[in-house]
């Protein structure tokens, strides 16, 4: 296209009222005639020959020499009037900034410089070319898994609609929907449903702000959310955070792994390397090793942590070579990893110093302890930081860190061919106790030693409230985190019958969900007696909220009684039996809606209902409600699925 802006020249009469509208419009100016964005206004060439317009793609061409727009000297505005200069006028008040304009007999300083804004507005529209428009996005992927059925597809909706409250604790009966979006995610999942298109830009507005969602998210979102990703800056997260969000090579093709290896981002190179570990760890190693020595310090840091999946001898040699890495950081990952393989060389160095600190006494009926009087180089490079942090001692700190490291199987060939149960029964002399004993807290953790994990914990009904070597909430949940889930539920629930649910909210956060029926009835009961009992209300808020995620939605039927209001009890906190009333109505109807949840995600009758590998379909866990309807392919029955919720 060749062809020069047009003059806009504007009549003498235009009213005041229509300028107004078209500097209102200015603000936000657009182009008439093409698709690029608006460069801004800019001073024109001045009168006299010259070259013609800058006719390149996307830039604004120079208007022609005679266009002057306001038609002459005494018109509002004149050609070349800075755009900025109106604004900055505009926004601040004609009397503390005058605008560069002539103001015409008859009219006041304000209206002359609505007048020019009005005419700078069409220049700057008009004096825009045509671009050459950009080729369109190529099409997303095809999502080959079925449709949600439209009553879940509506409650999708609904949960994406609602948003945190604002101010002080949440009041009222109604459930909070936000906290049930990650499990509603997680059975959609689980039964193979793919995402509306239309609720994928709510969908990926909510794991941003949200991280927790963002796994699950991404699953149920599929190709499509990639594909909206490449398109929005906001979404950018979903090809970082996505392991389909740059398409991995095939492992077994060595130069497209090696090209991506080398002139990848970071996460497409961490993405790489568990996808070629995952096939071959020998390769995955290689791989690694190949670039370790240019890798800046976090990055060899993030890398090394990737190997604790699936970890196992054959990462030794190289994790020993780590162990002699310039940051301290990557040697005391490196040792980490060491000391979780009991056959590893470290595990053996860190069994020999703790065993010679460790020992029976002369009666052999308890345990002495002497701890290390240095920190020498070897034990450094061996993962042991020689500075104790503030308020511990040198010495201890020393010591916990190598029983700590040291494999649980050495115990009991050293203290006498003891069990766990027996060993951490035994006195210990000189106060050492709570330290052996966190460390070896530390050890099961680590070792994932379920036999030692429910040794430390003891019994749940101990007065100790958590056994002889679970010297806080903290080290007790992670213990439980060791332990099957079903014995991990029966311990807690033990807990919480012993010593009521003051206590009990870290355990209760490591219990799968739904609760177990005992552990469901043992928090139904704690909250029952605390309410008759007239305790503070809002210092079980959290055990609540606990329970309207984690609450198996059969326990609805023991609930009803609780919502009523009771007799205010005298010594009673103020408010509380309004409170407890409101809380168990909220607790209620939230159970009921994740059985509706549930119910919803079933396919109408006569269609095929989409499961997850080897889940089956159930009916709701409220019995109160109405079993969902069965067509081919359903069957009755608990399911994996349907249990998350």
């Amino acid at each position: 296209m060749n062809a020069t802006p047009t003059d806009h020249t504007r009549p003498a009469h235009t009213t005041t009222a229509s300028a107004t509208a078209s500097a209102t419009a200015s603000t936000a100016p657009t182009s008439t005639s093409g698709s690029g964005p608006d460069p801004g206004p800019g001073p024109g060439p001045g009168p006299g020959p010259g070259p013609g317009p800058d006719l390149s793609p996307g830039r604004e061409p120079s208007p022609a020499p005679d266009a002057r727009p306001g038609g002459g000297p005494g018109s509002p505005g004149c050609h070349g009037t800075p755009w900025e200069e109106l604004v900055t006028s505009a926004l601040l008040g004609t009397d503390r900034r005058r605008p560069p304009v002539d103001v015409p007999p008859g009219k006041d300083l304000p209206a002359a410089l609505l007048d020019a804004a009005a005419v700078e507005t069409v220049r700057r529209r008009a004096g825009l070319r045509p671009a050459p428009a950009a080729a369109p996005p190529e099409r997303a992927a095809a999502d080959p898994r079925p449709p949600l059925p439209a009553a879940a597809r509506r409650r999708l909706a609904l949960l994406l609609a609602d948003r945190p409250g604002t101010g002080g604790g949440r009041r009222g009966t109604a459930p909070d929907l936000t906290e049930l979006l990650p499990q509603w995610l997680a059975v959609a999942n689980d039964h193979g449903y793919a995402a509306p298109a239309e609720l994928l830009p709510a969908l990926l507005d909510a794991a941003r702000g949200r991280t927790d969602l963002r796994p699950q998210t991404l699953h149920f979102a599929g190709p499509r959310a990639l594909w909206l990703a490449r398109l929005n800056p906001d979404w950018k997260f979903a090809l970082r955070t996505s392991p389909g969000g740059n398409a991995l090579p095939d492992t077994r093709d060595i130069d497209a792994v090696q090209r991506l290896w080398g002139e990848g981002l970071f996460a497409e190179r961490v993405a790489l390397l568990a996808a070629v570990r995952a096939d071959d760890p020998e390769a995955a190693r290689e791989l690694l090793g190949g670039s370790w020595s240019t890798e800046r310090a976090e990055d060899r840091l993030m890398f090394l942590d990737s190997l604790r999946a699936g970890l196992s001898d054959g990462d030794e040699p190289f994790l020993e070579r780590a162990l002699s890495d310039r940051s301290r950081n990557v040697r005391a990952t490196a040792a980490e990893l060491l000391s979780a393989l009991p056959s590893s060389a470290l595990a053996t160095r860190m069994a020999d110093r703790a065993s010679s600190c460790v020992a029976m006494d002369q009666t052999r009926t308890g345990i002495t302890v002497e701890a290390p009087h240095a920190c020498d180089a070897a034990m450094e490079r061996d993962g042991v930081v020689p500075q104790a942090p503030p308020g511990r001692g040198q010495r201890a700190w020393w010591l916990g860190q190598l029983v700590e490291a040291t494999p649980l199987a050495t115990w009991p060939a050293r203290l006498g061919g003891r069990s766990a149960e027996e060993i951490t029964a035994l006195p210990v002399q000189d106060e050492w106790r709570p330290e052996l004993h966190t460390a070896w807290c530390r050890a099961a953790v680590r070792q994932r030693d379920a036999g030692w994990a429910r040794a430390l914990l003891g019994v749940p009904s101990a007065p100790e409230a958590g056994g002889p070597g679970a010297v806080s909430l903290a080290e007790r949940a992670k213990l439980l985190a060791v332990l099957p889930a079903a014995e991990r539920a029966d311990w807690v629930a033990g807990f919480i019958d012993a010593h009521g649910l003051s206590e009990a909210f870290q355990l209760l956060g490591v219990c799968t969900l739904p609760w177990s029926g005992t552990l469901g009835r043992a928090v139904v009961d704690a909250l029952n007696i605390a309410r008759d009992a007239g305790s503070y209300p809002w210092s079980f808020s959290g055990v609540m909220g606990l329970a309207e995620r984690c609450l198996d939605p059969a326990e609805t039927s023991r609930l009803e009684s609780l919502t009523a209001l009771s007799d205010e009890p005298e010594d009673g906190a103020p408010g509380a039996v309004g409170y407890w009333a409101e809380a168990f109505q909220r607790l209620v109807g939230t159970l009921r809606l994740r059985a509706a949840m549930v119910a919803e995600m079933h396919a109408p009758t006569g269609s095929a209902t989409p499961t997850a590998p080897g889940a089956a379909l159930c009916r709701p866990c409220d019995p109160g409600s109405a079993p969902p309807p069965e067509g081919p392919g359903t069957t009755s029955g608990p399911a994996s699925a349907d249990a998350r919720i």
